[in-house]
């Protein structure tokens, strides 16, 4: 790989270019430019790749399958919302090297602990900036590389700095020099002085002093002394640290950025919640329109956006399917211009990734706009590619008084359609074509698709897909009252977003009852044509479970829903507080302080500085002016913002030592957002980083927060380091 290889660069079945690729010597970037001469070149990371898939395993190589045999053919996976990278070798024996070894160092990045990643990030560094590739940096080298790394150094104290690490007197720095002048680059005094007013001899902590540190600062209670001995057993790099136990400032900082020191609680990234609970008791991961890459009107439909969706724990996927060609249905967004793609390619794909991030059960929201005809031919489609996936029968084999649970439905396939039987169908074909009715809560223009009016011919369904639906059947919405005088726990609603704010604002208290016994969908308006999100806390705070939203579209919307189900391992279920699975426990999110519950608590969070913040813009010698941003989002009362002031020119150490103070009234439904962007005082900020959380994940103490891209993917080393303090309101 470091020798490098010629692949063929495939984008469609007409593109097919060469490009040159290799591995480069730090063994973390894949470096590649379209011809031999030149300078026109590209690099990515190692990190950005999730997975290898070899053979036709994309939409792009299954269309030249015909061209290049399968074992020519691989595709690099990249993380979030970036393309595919479909690759053609020139022999199978190129091919299988580039996949195994690919394969290794993704399994290398992705065990690294936090020493070996802050290593590799170093020498990363140091080989962007030996512009003369010599092995050396010399001063002017080490001027462009601050730079580089986002900060505006006094060039007299960055000379100073320079000449302590070289310890050659070369005048300039090896690789091991470079590491010396990285660590005095980096000295944080914020960590040093939390180290020093608690290290008795300020050289090191012994177990003791780590323990008080654990108990006082970082609020850990129960099994101090244990968790003490294995932090100084697992960072801990120097020898000193061996014997009786004890740790030095450098094992200390690592500690601190490692994901054990994350504001994060660690013990809610494994499944840590009851799964045993009905289905109505869980908020769900949920996509709309989920085979669009891009927008509602001219975007392109693909299998990719389903295996994204998939990979990143969605448990509700929508698919919407019309009548195709060959008595094929196709799924696309219809009277649009969107591309079109096979409903049984779709099938398959969500066979093959259904359960890949999560074990529990995936409801397939289909919109269905066909004919009799080609209903069966889905019904067979179903049948036949899913098997023993799709749930065909009650469990038990009997009509359920209450909805089963997550555990019970684990590793099984839920049909939501209409259901023969269920209610009149004269009404409507499909769930998102409700403005066809007349409905006063329903403005015209809220409609979640761009169809046209039901084709009469259409509105009967075939029973063979009728058969199917088993404890999602859709029925339309007619009212709370309605809905308890025939309440029947498997039939559930979907409602358009301006519908469901309008219930939540007028008759919160009835929303969270009716989401106690039944499942609520909810889809974005069909004026969001550009694929924009609106706000899922608003529903999620009336106990609606499907809230669906455009996984294509990256924001701060994406953001809470990402921040939610980050939790539980991140299986795509997310258990309700209790106050909204007892309907003995009226809760209204308008008034929490009416609740029997209430427990209001005070949130402190100390910004105390930031480490190696990504740059925006990417022209020599410009240096982000970071500013943070703390948003709490929940109940009416609980949204709120506070932010720091900007620090001028640098975005490698930025310190703040700003308090930004909240009051959470209702923090079983509360959410926290972390934003760092460039300060502008001509124009709108740039976003450069954020990390959103539950209020009941945040950790106290001194923590660290491990900044992601606006699209959701890991940034490191950005972070924040913040002391946070959670006590009651009324203490």
């Amino acid at each position: 790989m470091m020798a490098g290889s010629t692949f063929r660069k495939v984008k469609s079945h007409s593109w097919k270019k060469p490009r040159h690729f290799r591995l480069l010597e730090d063994g973390l970037n894949i470096w590649y430019k379209s011809r031999w001469a030149g300078r026109g070149h590209s690099t990515f990371l190692v990190s950005d790749v999730e997975a290898v898939r070899q053979g036709h395993q994309s939409e792009v190589l299954q269309s030249i399958a015909d061209e290049f045999p399968p074992n020519l053919c691989f595709t690099l996976e990249f993380r979030g919302r970036q393309g595919n990278l479909d690759l053609v070798a020139e022999t199978p024996e190129e091919a299988g090297a580039w996949v195994r070894g690919m394969r290794k160092l993704i399994h290398k990045a992705k065990n690294m602990d936090e020493k070996e990643r802050l290593d590799q990030w170093v020498w990363d560094w140091f080989l962007k900036a030996d512009k003369n590739k010599d092995g050396r940096m010399n001063f002017k080298e080490v001027r462009k590389l601050l730079k580089m790394m986002n900060v505006d150094m006094n060039e007299d104290h960055a000379f100073y700095l320079f000449t302590m690490a070289d310890t050659s007197m070369s005048s300039s720095l090896e690789i091991d020099e470079f590491v010396m002048f990285y660590k005095m680059l980096t000295q944080r005094d914020e960590v040093w002085k939390l180290f020093q007013d608690y290290s008795s001899d300020g050289e090191m902590l012994s177990r003791g002093e780590l323990e008080n540190i654990l108990r006082i600062e970082q609020q850990e209670g129960d099994g101090c002394v244990e968790h003490a001995q294995e932090l100084i057993d697992r960072y801990e790099p120097s020898e000193m640290g061996e014997g009786p136990g004890s740790m030095s400032l450098d094992g200390f900082q690592l500690y601190l950025c490692s994901q054990e020191g994350s504001i994060f609680n660690t013990s809610h990234k494994d499944l840590y919640q009851d799964m045993s609970q009905p289905l109505s008791h869980y908020f769900l991961s949920s996509s709309h329109n989920t085979y669009l890459l891009e927008d509602q009107l001219r975007g392109q439909s693909s299998l990719e956006a389903y295996i994204q969706a998939l990979k990143r724990g969605c448990r509700c996927v929508e698919i919407d399917c019309w009548d195709g060609p060959d008595d094929e249905p196709v799924v696309y967004h219809g009277h649009t211009l969107t591309s079109k793609i096979l409903f049984r390619d779709v099938i398959a794909t969500i066979s093959e990734y259904a359960f890949k991030a999560s074990d529990y059960p995936l409801i397939l929201s289909l919109e269905n706009h066909c004919g009799v005809e080609q209903q069966r031919v889905m019904a067979q489609h179903l049948e036949l590619i899913l098997g023993s996936l799709l749930l065909r029968a009650p469990l038990g084999g009997e009509a359920p008084q209450q909805l089963p649970s997550p555990q019970d439905l684990k590793g099984k396939i839920l049909l939501k359609t209409k259901k023969i039987g269920c209610e009149t169908l004269t009404d409507e074909v499909s769930d998102e074509d409700e403005t066809v009715n007349p409905d006063p809560d329903s403005p015209s223009t809220d409609q979640g698709s761009a169809e046209c009016p039901p084709d009469p011919s259409k509105k009967v369904e075939s029973i063979s897909l009728s058969d199917l639906v088993v404890y999602c059947k859709s029925v339309h919405f007619r009212g709370f009252q309605h809905a308890q005088a025939h309440y029947k726990c498997d039939e559930m609603s979907s409602l358009s977003e301006s519908k469901a704010r309008k219930l939540a604002k007028e008759a919160g208290a009835d929303f969270v009852q009716h989401n106690i016994r039944q499942l609520s969908r909810i889809y974005p308006s069909g004026l969001r044509t550009v694929s924009s999100n609106y706000n899922p806390q608003e529903l999620w705070n009336v106990g609606c479970q499907i809230v669906a939203l455009n996984f294509q579209t990256a924001g701060l919307e994406m953001d809470l829903n990402d921040g939610l189900f980050h939790q539980n391992a991140g299986c795509g279920y997310v258990l309700k507080p209790g106050f909204m699975r007892d309907s003995e426990l009226p809760f209204d999110p308008e008034t929490p302080q009416e609740h029997s519950g209430y427990a209001p608590l005070r949130l402190s969070i100390q910004i105390l500085s930031g480490q190696q913040l990504p740059k925006v813009n990417q022209k020599e010698g410009s240096i982000i002016d970071p500013l943070v941003r703390v948003e709490v989002y929940g109940v009416p009362q609980d949204l709120a913002k506070e932010e720091t002031s900007h620090i001028q020119n640098n975005g490698f150490n930025p310190v703040w030592n700003e308090t930004l103070n909240f009051i959470v009234h209702n923090p079983g439904l509360a959410l926290v957002r972390f934003v760092v962007e460039d300060h502008d005082k001509a124009s709108r900020n740039d976003f450069v980083g954020q990390f959103t959380l539950p209020f009941t994940s945040i950790r106290p103490g001194y923590r660290h927060i491990h900044l992601l891209s606006k699209d959701g993917t890991s940034i490191p080393p950005a972070s924040l380091f913040v002391n946070v303090r959670i006590e009651s309101k009324f203490k």
